[in-house]
């Protein structure tokens, strides 16, 4: 009976958006209609923190990698390339200065 239950539920609800809230709350109305022990609801409602838990690391990282490939598929420059071209412009930068203030040397002297 517990595994009906289970599955209506998860099949009723997306299990990434139970919250604990949600799961205390259907598993109290299958107590109150006696279709749960109390025992049976608490390892219920144990069990499908870990099953929500789990499906939102798993959501989590389907939303992640689908990110990360629309994106390298817009060719969008990235902070670290950003980053990147900064630190090779100040060297750059230096090093143009270190060149003139060379030329300017060999010019006067």
């Amino acid at each position: 009976m517990i595994d009906l239950i289970k599955k209506a539920v998860l099949t009723g609800i997306g299990v990434a958006s139970l919250t604990k809230e949600k799961i205390e709350e259907v598993s109290q109305e299958f107590i109150a209609k006696g279709q749960l022990s109390e025992k049976e609801g608490e390892k219920f409602v144990a069990e499908m923190l870990v099953r929500a838990e789990e499906s939102k690391e798993s959501l989590k990282k389907q939303v992640e990698g689908l990110v990360e490939s629309t994106l390298s598929k817009m060719k969008l420059a990235r902070a670290e390339d950003v980053e990147n071209l900064q630190t090779e412009i100040e060297g750059l930068r230096s090093e143009l200065a270190s060149m003139r203030k060379e030329d300017k040397e060999d010019k006067e002297g």
